[in-house]
């Protein structure tokens, strides 16, 4: 029996920092001037020992004071590791609603008489199938399924925004504690949601010239398709790893 996979965020939880930015040439340094301190024994024994015991003095206050950061590191990240997460979460479940919308008018099916609940859970379990399907179509038929009015300025400011929000992440200041592949595939996200935008403006290019409309419209469609074909790829590995969660509300809280 196969073990189960954790996803990425649950092992980034269980994770401890181990190192500092100390680099290692400083305790090399120590080293080769206790070595060099040694082989002078014979000549200057007291000045010998003096500059050993300095050494290992100061080779000791580094090692205390990397610990000491480290400690503060890990408790520093533990704070905010959580709000962290959903922070990236959130900007996925988002992103996967307004990819679902926005390309392919994704429209939910619930009764009147579902509780809001339900009402959320059918329509992530619609959209997730919806994603599903995507994932099974080839270039030709991704195209046919995308919305006409894709290609406008209310939706080339939308994934621009959505853009800067992984941006934003991948610049804040504790990212250097994030995963190297949770690094690479929201860096992999944020290219190809820029990428939509050009591929949108290139599209609109055929208002501004008709007698090339036809290539800026193949153009920009046969990259955006693309664009869109790789950003459900990533959005779907990012939740599969954990990274995609419906806003937190508190049941007591609900009006339905």
């Amino acid at each position: 029996m196969k073990n189960p996979i954790t996803p990425l965020r649950e092992k980034i939880k269980k994770q401890w920092i181990s190192q500092t930015e100390t680099p290692l040439i400083i305790y090399l340094a120590v080293a080769v001037a206790i070595f060099v301190a040694w082989s002078i024994r014979n000549y200057h024994p007291d000045l010998s020992l003096n500059l050993i015991s300095e050494l290992i003095g100061a080779a000791f206050i580094i090692f205390v004071v990397n610990i000491l950061l480290v400690r503060s590191k890990n408790k520093r990240w533990k704070t905010v590791n959580e709000q962290i997460d959903y922070l990236i979460s959130r900007n996925i479940n988002r992103l996967r609603d307004g990819v679902a919308f926005r390309a392919f008018n994704f429209r939910v099916k619930v009764s009147k008489t579902d509780q809001s609940t339900r009402a959320n859970q059918k329509m992530r379990e619609q959209r997730e199938d919806l994603f599903v399907e995507l994932t099974s179509l080839n270039s030709v038929e991704l195209a046919g399924r995308v919305k006409k009015d894709l290609f406008s300025d209310l939706n080339y400011q939308y994934f621009n925004e959505k853009a800067a929000d992984i941006w934003d992440i991948l610049n804040m200041k504790y990212s250097e504690y994030l995963s190297p592949k949770l690094i690479t595939l929201l860096m992999d996200l944020h290219i190809q949601l820029k990428d939509l935008c050009g591929h949108i403006r290139v599209y609109q290019r055929s208002e501004q010239s008709p007698d090339e409309a036809e290539f800026y419209r193949k153009s920009g469609l046969e990259g955006g398709v693309h664009n869109l074909s790789e950003i459900i790829d990533l959005i779907n590995q990012l939740k599969k790893e954990g990274y995609s969660e419906p806003p937190r509300i508190d049941p007591e809280s609900r009006l339905f």
